[in-house]
């Protein structure tokens, strides 16, 4: 049962029956005794055998190895091994029968389970009945380890003993082989993903000893899939008695478990080690025949292509297995899809599919664009469809509505319909939702589109509350099946820009959570839910975890222009909460960029409004004026629905006040007290809107601050709510006031109520704190106001010296100064209350209240 090759003691990993039988031999070597083992090959027999041989000669009797005459003559005095007995003739398995059944003799045979004669049972029946038979199995795990920590190189891992039991399935003779090997590698600080290719190489002589039909068994087993007798017969070309044996030959060889699977280490030899033709041509018809009988391909491919051998599999089973792999696994059908074509199966409008799903746009586009020009008309339709779907993810909505018009199925006009109102220039009928052409019936995928055109057109027309329901409908039809569904932009985005847009930050959360859970629109719209959820986030006043959701996104492949977009506002986003100026300017650029590359739509109103807040505070604004107008006139052709102006015209307000333009300013207050009345959204923000420019002009009423500023946070707009009252308490003259105003400014961002022994934020918290007393209105120094934004936008007191030709020592001076003032326990508190109070220019001391409104 153990190789002595490798370990000098083998009793620690004998079990139990082998060595209570050692030792009863060893204390009396010379009474009769007939021994049968038996065990696949590889289990041990022969190192047993070997084992009770030396332990009679240490007992002073003499081992014949051989086998008996069929006349029975041996020697009474001496001990008969015989190894291989199931490899005799049916004469001397009888002769050996008779000297069992005696009981006179000392006897160690060994023997297979197969090829098992009747003379053979007879044998083993006699054995059980008047001696001792001994049934090797594999090793367990102890037993494993055991073997393991014998072997000075290798020493007691537990990890290691876990990869060798899993390589080998415990087959004593595979394990010695993988010990072996592994005792050969110069660095083993780490466990091996594989087994060693000098372990691996230890099996062909077993390989080539088997016959050929063995062998191509042994190749359909090492494909990875059930292979059940039916279809073993065609693919060996054996009926199936002639399957079984071939079955029963393989598993007492030691190569094949009883569950029918090969070990990984056997496996791996069987692929490495057969011929390729061999290979070949047993998985190429194991694939057809699959396919032949309408059963799944896609575990037979997948396991062929993790071997590497992808080459093996026929162009038509490539493609059923990447049929079957679209819905749940897109970036896998579209490499089938391509292993077909290269195989020589012409490329079809389905592969664009799963290229596109895939987020592959560039191959996307590639194939739809030929298959327009060339292939037959139901491949051109859905091959238009691809081509429309990767343009709107491209920014390109324009182009892409006279390719879904072409398309003409349901779903493709329902996408029409949601790109036309995207881009401002709706029609009456063209792209109103309707039937399928061709006459078929309303699937899931129809039903949804229309319902997400009829959402999208019920928000420009209708209540926000009906628009968010139709969209939400939408998004759980798709819910069941939708990794497999191409789409412009799913309707879980749609659904949760709406909930976004109505001050529902819940419902926007909940229908994304599903949507990511479910993989609604497969690879190539993951990434578009889950920056929507980094964006809740830092709207919620939680920047640190909005950056950590934004920075796994951007962490795999480049964006395409609509998600870069959106991604860039959200870095300018959490940026500017952080006051972080020098982040804002580095990500300015880029962020204008991909404003350049992606056209002004309704769905990318929400990341442009705040790049115009960042671009006011970079003094940049004039820069994104064009795409403003863009925005304003998209939005007029609409009609100025109050649902996508509304949060445009908060961050415009907030662009103003950071350029000092009160004028302005009121305009956007003027719009949004106008829409007061069309959502929960419209009616926190207009509120907050005519309380903040009053704070502007030097009119605190804390009474009404504090109901406008927890509006805003109910909306679920944290960090506008915080920074409301701040910048209230610093421009009041009543010292209770402003006391009151910070500490409600703290109580918006979720800190807890107690005084001094606040803690500092933890990591993932975000957005900023406020200290609770402030002793003296307008507590900021003008240097003071220099010092805190400089220390907010990260740099070294020595830094800051050199910027303001002051001495580091003074600087640190101010800082303590601040820090006393404010009445601040820590930096963390002191450096969250600046946040608060120092948020833009307009809080700087000295600075004028601004002028009243003019009457209009």
């Amino acid at each position: 049962m153990i190789m002595s090759s490798v370990v000098d003691d083998a009793r620690p990993v004998l079990g139990q029956g082998p060595t209570a039988l050692l030792g009863a031999v060893a204390a009396d070597p010379g009474t009769p005794l007939a021994v049968g083992v038996t065990g696949p090959g590889g289990h041990g027999k022969t190192a047993l055998l070997t084992e009770l041989a030396r332990a009679y000669r240490r007992g002073g009797a003499t081992v014949l190895e051989g086998v008996p005459l069929p006349t029975g003559e041996v020697d009474a005095e001496a001990v008969l091994l015989v190894d291989d007995a199931h490899l005799l003739d049916d004469a001397r398995l009888e002769t050996l029968r008779r000297l069992v059944v005696a009981r006179r003799h000392r006897l160690l045979l060994g023997y297979r389970p197969w090829p098992r004669s009747a003379a053979l049972a007879e044998l083993a029946d006699a054995l059980r009945r008047d001696g001792q038979q001994v049934v090797l199995t594999p090793f367990t795990a102890e037993q494993t380890a055991a073997y393991l920590a014998t072997v000075p190189e290798l020493g007691r891992r537990s990890d290691l003993v876990a990869f060798v039991h899993g390589q080998t399935g415990g087959v004593p003779r595979d394990v010695e082989r993988l010990i072996r090997g592994l005792r050969g590698q110069e660095n083993l600080a780490g466990v091996p993903t594989e087994p060693p290719r000098p372990a691996v190489l230890q099996f062909g002589p077993d390989l080539e000893e088997l016959v050929p039909d063995v062998r191509r068994l042994l190749l359909a087993v090492a494909a990875g899939v059930p292979l059940p007798v039916d279809l073993l017969g065609p693919l060996l070309d054996r009926v199936p008695e002639v399957v079984n044996e071939l079955v029963t030959a393989t598993r007492a060889a030691g190569l094949l478990g009883t569950d029918g699977r090969l070990a990984p280490i056997v496996r791996q030899a069987v692929i490495a080690l057969s011929p390729i033709t061999e290979r070949a041509a047993i998985w190429r018809r194991l694939g057809e025949l699959q396919l032949g009988r309408g059963a799944p391909v896609l575990p037979l491919v997948h396991s062929l292509r993790t071997d590497g051998a992808l080459g093996d599999c026929p162009a038509p089973a490539l493609t059923a297995a990447a049929e079957e792999a679209l819905a749940a696994d897109p970036v896998l059908a579209a490499e089938l899809f391509a292993a077909a074509a290269a195989a020589g199966r012409p490329a079809g409008a389905r592969q664009a599919v799963a290229a596109a799903l895939a987020g592959d746009l560039d191959a996307a586009l590639r194939l739809a664009d030929r298959l327009l020009a060339t292939a037959a008309p139901a491949d051109r339709r859905e091959a238009a469809t691809v081509a429309a779907t990767a343009l709107v993810h491209r920014g390109q909505v324009g182009r892409s509505l006279e390719l879904y018009r072409w398309s003409g199925s349901a779903s493709a006009k329902a996408f029409a319909a949601v790109g036309a109102l995207a881009v401002g220039r709706p029609t009456a009928d063209a792209d109103r939702p309707g039937d399928d052409p061709d006459g078929g019936p309303p699937t899931l995928h129809s039903s949804a589109a229309r319902l997400m055109a009829e959402g999208v057109r019920e928000s420009v027309t209708g209540p926000p509350t009906t628009a968010l329901s139709t969209l939400v409908q939408a998004a759980a039809l798709l819910e069941p099946d939708g990794r497999a569904v191409l789409l412009p932009d799913s309707p879980a985005a749609l659904a949760a820009l709406t909930a976004i847009h109505c001050a529902e930050l819940d419902i926007a959360e909940g229908v994304l959570d599903r949507a990511v859970t479910t993989g609604i629109g497969g690879p190539l719209l993951a990434r578009r839910h889950r920056l929507l959820q980094a964006w809740i986030l830092m709207i919620r006043g939680h920047p640190v975890a909005a950056a950590e959701r934004l920075a796994t996104v951007a962490a795999e492949r480049p964006l395409e222009s609509r998600d870069l977009l959106l991604a860039s506002a959200l870095r300018l986003g959490i940026a500017r909460r952080n006051s972080d100026l020098g982040a804002l300017q580095r990500g300015w650029v880029p962020a204008l960029e991909a404003v350049v590359r992606h056209p002004v739509d309704l769905f990318t109103l929400l990341p442009l409004g705040e790049l115009a807040v960042a671009g006011a505070r970079l003094g940049e604004l004039a820069r994104l004026e064009p795409y403003l107008r863009e925005a304003r006139l998209l939005l007029d052709r609409l009609g100025d629905p109050a649902l996508w102006s509304a949060p445009l015209h908060w961050a415009g307000l907030h662009a103003a006040i950071l350029t000092e333009e009160p004028t302005v300013a009121d305009e956007h207050v003027a719009a949004l007290l106008a829409a007061a009345d069309h959502s929960r959204y419209a009616a926190v923000v207009s509120a907050a809107a005519a309380t903040w420019v009053e704070v502007l002009r030097g009119v605190v009423d804390p009474a009404r601050v504090e109901a406008a500023a927890r509006g805003l946070h109910d909306a679920g707009l944290c960090w506008d709510a915080a920074r409301l009252a701040g910048q209230a308490a610093i421009r009041t003259s009543d010292r209770r006031a402003m006391t009151t105003l910070l500490e409600c400014a703290r109580v918006l961002q979720g800190r807890p109520a107690a005084l001094r022994d606040a803690q500092p934020p933890a990591a993932g918290d975000g957005g900023p704190q406020v200290a609770v007393t402030v002793t003296a209105p307008n507590p900021l120094s003008e240097r003071e106001h220099e010092v805190a934004e400089l220390v907010l936008a990260g740099l070294t007191y020595r830094e800051i010296g050199d910027r303001l030709f002051i001495s580091a020592k003074t600087v640190e001076h101010h800082v303590a100064r601040m820090r006393s003032r404010l009445n601040c326990a820590s930096r963390a508190e002191l450096l969250a209350l600046l946040r608060t109070v120092v948020a833009d220019r307009s809080s700087a001391p000295g600075r004028q209240p601004w002028p009243e409104r003019t009457a209009r």
